[in-house]
């Protein structure tokens, strides 16, 4: 008897239940979609189609790897983000959905310094600088929402990540998406250092980025960091254990690196810059504590995701600010 659609579905939905998946008619969908190399709305509007012995042996090998937690965006090998599909692995976290706040306010905070006032012909493009890159998700589709609006040359990004594993990630992920000509890469633990800051472990990069992209300072520091308290991380569904865990680990109160970045901003910063920093949807009062802390006299409004939790956090120097 030969095997449908349906009843592909149907087993392969069973299993993954069985197995603990938190979405497991979604999984099903998207795994035999990926071998049949079709949409998931192709699947429910032919249920009765036939799926080849070939097809079905490669659905059971997928299933399989699911049931044993690994993310569908591994299995798949890529993730949509952004209306993007970027390429995804082992060597970096995959990007959340709610991570498009901070692209989105990234976006508006640019076009608002491009249209505020009239750029003079010849201006050097503004410095944005990615922090923590991963797979490049948001200098990505940062630089692809500018482009569709024309603005992509009015601005040049350096990509930074601590693992040179995920700079290679996020390298290819620029190429397949044609716009590695407006980013940079640096191998860092956060920010290159500057001659005004003493980097006690410099890590030499393959492809070091120019000078002029490495000294700053930035008009917008964009940052991804790891915000799961570190006790909550062994508690995240098991998708997350085949993750980076230097990627999730925020530290004893999820914002260990976050301040160590917060650190950084009055050297990194250019004195009208802004950081737009992504936050646990736990963290906003705590962030906003953080700051009042650590760099007196600088604002930080909590920007809410389309959930309405607490996502991005925007940084910034006041008038009388430090």
């Amino acid at each position: 008897m030969s095997t449908t659609v349906s009843s592909a579905l149907s087993a392969g939905i069973a299993r993954l239940r069985a197995s603990g998946s938190e979405s497991p008619n979604l999984d099903a969908e998207l795994l035999l979609g990926m071998v049949l190399r079709v949409e998931r709305t192709t699947l429910r509007a032919h249920p009765e189609a036939p799926v080849g012995a070939d097809a079905h042996a490669a659905y059971e090998t997928a299933l399989a790897r699911r049931e044993a937690g690994e993310p569908v965006a591994y299995i798949r090998g890529f993730k949509e983000f952004h209306g993007l599909a970027l390429g995804v692995d082992a060597r970096a976290l995959i990007p959340r959905p709610e991570t498009e706040t901070l692209v989105d306010a990234a976006e508006a905070e640019i076009m608002r310094r491009l249209t505020s006032e009239p750029r003079a012909e010849g201006a050097p493009p503004l410095r944005v600088a990615d922090v923590g890159t991963g797979s490049g998700a948001i200098a990505i589709a940062l630089v692809t929402a500018l482009r569709r609006r024309g603005a992509d040359g009015e601005i040049e990004i350096l990509a930074t990540d601590a693992s040179p594993d995920a700079l290679d990630l996020a390298r290819e992920n620029a190429v397949g998406h044609a716009v590695a000509d407006r980013m940079r890469f640096a191998e860092a633990d956060l920010l290159p250092a500057t001659d005004h800051e003493a980097s006690p472990t410099p890590a030499p990069s393959p492809t070091p980025a120019p000078a002029s992209a490495a000294e700053g300072p930035f008009a917008l520091v964009l940052a991804n960091l790891p915000y799961v308290r570190s006790d909550a991380v062994d508690t995240l569904p098991i998708a997350a254990s085949f993750e980076p865990r230097s990627a999730l680990d925020g530290g004893p109160d999820g914002l260990a690196v976050i301040r160590r970045l917060l650190d950084r901003l009055p050297t990194a910063l250019a004195p009208d810059g802004v950081a737009l920093l992504e936050i646990g949807g736990d963290q906003g009062e705590a962030i906003v504590a953080a700051v009042a802390a650590d760099l007196p006299g600088w604002s930080c409004v909590v920007l809410p995701d389309l959930g309405g939790l607490p996502r991005v956090a925007r940084i910034e120097r006041t008038a009388t600010g430090g």
